[in-house]
């Protein structure tokens, strides 16, 4: 620890020249002590000053359970989960005293657990030295180090893979964005049986979610807490000065930057807990039930790219006349052929009986592109006669009364629905993704055609 600060004291031309007075072998230890490296927020309870404990609920930083990270995006939070992975699979003092022997990493998805877990920069394959690096098994979805600890690899996606494997601990990346969060996590907790103090790291860009609420709230769970400009000197000046500007002051920055938890505004049109409420499994559900399905374009006034992006929402109605959300395919920067282009392939996955679009901005123009890539589409311009909010307030009381659901977790649709009431009152942002939600839903429910047969069954 007294290296770590002797370091952090040296300018970087200093570092440089110390690097160049060691040998290989003591440069390569030096780059690959976390401890050295780390700021004090990526470091676990048990090692982190006593200043950041003041508010820590835990009695002994020791024997902590769950290690939340909540951090604003590029934060460092991938790096702080996989050395703390790394340092317990090989039993690396201070953080262990024995290897953990049976690991179990958990991402939203399998694609995810492998691009960023493993295969991103700050991934597990990316921060061992040669002789300690783990091999990554495809086949068998998991990691084995040279000394013989294991990691099995899980999406949460699928609860019921976690019955039957048992673990040391535990690396969960981006828990507020799972779908059966509830679900994933109950399972992990009874395969968390092995050695004398299972542990689980949770590292997430926090969300308004229950299940991620109901673990800070464990007595034994130690909060770490770090803004997007923590990690600065890791991310490109241009990127800091955008975001800055685009979101410093708002709820969304609040979320995304500094890792803060939104809870529901008082009278806003959408809150987390009824949407969750309403949730549906796309599995159980057969796209041909459904008594019509729309493709609704909220299509951008430009194509720069700095300019709106293009919301495009997939939606359905049941004979019952609910509204399901199908599918999120909003595009960002975008030229109009090639969002066109996204929509006519969609209208055909989804077998879509109409496109609706808003035709504001782009009045016949909209049309005319789409129907050059497919001149036999099913069309309806829509055109705005009132304000977001009000076109929005009616589409939200369908939500209150039980009427629209969504099938699946469309986290980037979500955030900007509860945070609908803010990001309109901007004249620098526009809610995209919710003016398409409000075209799809409304043409569905609200506008007389609940009783339109699908066009494609004339």
């Amino acid at each position: 620890m007294k290296l770590r600060k002797s370091l952090r004291r040296l300018t970087k031309n200093k570092i440089e020249r110390f690097i160049e007075t060691l040998s290989d072998k003591q440069a390569e230890q030096l780059n690959y002590d976390w401890i050295l490296w780390a700021r004090d927020d990526q470091l676990p309870p048990s090692l982190q000053p006593r200043n950041m404990l003041k508010e820590s609920k835990l009695g002994d930083v020791a024997n902590w359970q769950n290690w939340v990270l909540l951090g604003g995006r590029g934060a460092g939070k991938t790096r702080a989960g996989a050395e703390w992975v790394r340092a317990m699979a090989l039993g690396i003092a201070p953080f262990a005293n024995s290897p953990a022997w049976r690991i179990a990493l958990i991402g939203e998805t399998f694609n995810d657990v492998r691009e960023v877990m493993l295969e991103g920069d700050s991934g597990l394959l990316n921060i061992h030295p040669n002789h300690q690096r783990p091999n990554y098994i495809a086949s068998r979805k998991r990691l084995e180090w040279p000394n013989g600890a294991i990691a099995q690899l899980f999406s949460a996606e699928e609860p019921e893979s976690l019955r039957g494997p048992q673990f040391h601990i535990a690396w969960c990346d981006e828990f507020a964005k799972w779908q059966y969060d509830t679900e994933v996590w109950d399972m992990l907790q009874f395969g968390l049986r092995l050695g004398d103090r299972p542990q689980s790291i949770i590292t997430t860009t926090p969300r308004n979610k229950r299940q991620l609420k109901a673990i800070l709230d464990m007595p034994k769970t130690h909060i770490s807490k770090a803004a997007t400009f923590a990690n600065r000197h890791n991310l490109a000046q241009v990127f800091l000065s955008n975001i800055e500007h685009n979101y410093a002051g708002t709820n969304l920055g609040r979320q995304e930057l500094y890792g803060e938890i939104i809870e529901d505004s008082e009278g806003a049109l959408w809150c987390y807990e009824t949407i969750e409420k309403l949730r549906r499994c796309k599995k159980d559900y057969d796209f041909d039930q459904f008594s019509r399905i729309v493709l609704a374009i909220d299509p951008p006034a430009t194509s720069h790219k700095k300019s709106d992006a293009c919301g495009m929402i997939v939606a359905a109605m049941d004979e019952q006349q609910h509204a399901y959300i199908l599918a999120d395919v909003t595009m960002t920067s975008v030229s109009p052929i090639n969002w066109a282009k996204k929509a006519v392939e969609v209208y055909h996955l989804f077998n879509i009986d109409r496109i609706v679009a808003e035709v504001n901005q782009g009045g016949e123009m909209v049309e005319t592109i789409l129907r050059t890539i497919d001149d036999q589409i099913s069309y309806s311009g829509v055109f705005a006669r009132k304000d977001k909010k009000s076109r929005a307030e009616p589409v939200a009381a369908l939500y209150e009364q039980g009427k629209v659901h969504h099938l699946g977790l469309f986290d980037q649709l979500e955030d900007e629905m509860c945070q609908f009431d803010h990001i309109a009152s901007r004249s620098t942002k526009s809610p995209d993704r919710v003016d398409a939600l409000v075209w799809a839903v409304s043409h569905l429910l609200l506008n007389g055609r609940a009783n339109v047969p699908r066009i494609r069954d004339l």
